[in-house]
């Protein structure tokens, strides 16, 4: 009650709110991200709604979602009926929202949604608010492959954000109007953050915590999908900053 009024007082719940996470063998937290986010919704947003993506997921995800929905009108699924990858999972959760606002963050709970109101009072001034990690709660070799990672997105896409990675934003709905997003992978981050930044809309990088996976495992971290990342990121390098460079100067 005492958030809800102090979230009243400082003006904080003029906007809705569409809040998703996508699942792919998520069934451990499916449960805990949708209480969790209709919680801190309740208390923030003048009106929202929660979006689960099940993206073909081959546990009990899915069934846990629809269950979660039938209890809470607020609650919609949406049910892939193949794999259609993160970036799939991601684009349908963007193009399915109906409210102002659109948070999204994972369904591993890796990120805590009781860490939204932390990124909405900036939400005026800019066009996208985005999470950076204060500290990646991984094993070391994820730490220093997440680090490579984004130090090589920066300097292939000059991206000013500061931790491409961070699945936790908050955003106008607005920018999907003129942002059409194409990837499949895990890549898509990239791609959105960049055509963001090149079209023009603001960005504030807010910190935020990142904590220990309670259930599941990754998926990136193989062979073919390590593989298929780097034929992806060279593809994409291409098409968003190869040909724009050629563009311009041929127009020059």
């Amino acid at each position: 009650m005492f958030l809800k009024l102090f979230a009243e007082s400082l003006g904080m719940k003029k906007h809705s709110i569409s809040a998703f996470f996508p699942v792919y063998n998520d069934a451990g937290t499916v449960e805990l991200m949708a209480a969790k986010l209709d919680k801190i919704l309740n208390e923030y947003a003048k009106d929202y709604e929660i979006i689960i993506v099940d993206d073909a997921s081959p546990d009990s995800s899915g069934r846990i979602a629809d269950e979660l929905a039938k209890k809470n009108k607020k609650i919609k699924v949406i049910h892939h009926k193949n794999n259609l990858g993160y970036g799939g999972a991601l684009k349908t959760g963007f193009y399915s929202c109906k409210k102002d606002l659109i948070f999204y963050t994972d369904g591993d709970a890796q990120f805590d949604v009781y860490e939204l109101p932390k990124l909405i009072p900036f939400i005026d001034e800019y066009d996208v608010v985005n999470g950076y990690k204060i500290k990646r709660a991984d094993k070391f070799y994820r730490k220093i492959m997440g680090n490579l990672y984004n130090l090589i997105m920066h300097i292939l896409f000059n991206l000013k954000v500061k931790d491409v990675d961070c699945d936790f934003r908050l955003m106008h709905r607005y920018i999907f109007d003129n942002v059409k997003l194409e990837s499949n992978s895990g890549l898509i981050c990239t791609e959105m953050m960049k055509k963001i930044q090149d079209t023009g809309y603001t960005i504030k990088n807010i910190p935020v915590n990142h904590y220990p996976r309670v259930y599941g495992h990754s998926q990136f971290f193989r062979p073919k999908r390590i593989l298929s990342v780097l034929i992806g990121l060279i593809n994409q390098w291409y098409e968003l900053v190869l040909v724009k460079r050629l563009k311009g100067l041929l127009k020059w």
